[in-house]
């Protein structure tokens, strides 16, 4: 991957980042359903996570130090969790805010993680370096990770019968 576009890239990455962070955690607030909160309050730190491993290697490769490891990335960026900025515009909260059902906050949610993944995956096509691929396929692998999840809180949301692939009722055990 050529530098000068990796680096914009990054810089896309880790906005998109926080305000995937800034979303999760708003919608942890707002969300009735306890699963959910619960689900929205992990994303929301991983979405930490992200931000600090994108920024930190960001910041390597625009200094020319190139790829660092997602784990070196995570042990060196700690000091990024302490001034996280709020984007100006998130459209991800504004869109919540307007609607505050819980449907409403996961299918923002799964619109956010098939976007991430499209990014990822696109990125990881591209990568040259094995350090690339490791971090970018560590990523991609996590945002598939988020979207599992919030399609299982859809599936108990919508009453397909299921949460996290375990039936949470039976229409044959149900009674008149």
């Amino acid at each position: 991957m050529a530098q000068m576009s990796i680096v914009d890239e990054l810089a896309v990455a880790y906005d998109t980042e926080i305000a995937g962070y800034h979303f999760y955690a708003t919608a942890a607030a707002i969300v009735e359903d306890p699963k959910g909160r619960t689900v929205f309050a992990n994303l929301a730190k991983d979405e930490l996570a992200h931000i600090v491993v994108v920024g930190k290697i960001a910041e390597s490769v625009r200094s020319g130090l190139g790829w660092i490891s997602y784990e070196q990335a995570l042990a060196e960026g700690f000091a990024l969790t302490q001034s996280i900025p709020y984007p100006k515009e998130n459209e991800l909260v504004k869109r919540l805010t307007t609607n505050q059902t819980d449907l409403n906050a996961v299918q923002i949610a799964i619109e956010n993680e098939e976007a991430a993944i499209e990014f990822y995956s696109r990125l990881l096509k591209e990568a040259t370096q094995p350090v690339e691929k490791v971090v970018l396929t560590k990523l991609l692998e996590m945002e598939k990770a988020h979207l599992k999840s919030l399609r299982w809180e859809s599936e108990s949301l919508t009453r397909t019968g299921f949460w996290c692939g375990e039936m949470e009722f039976s229409v044959e055990k149900e009674s008149d």
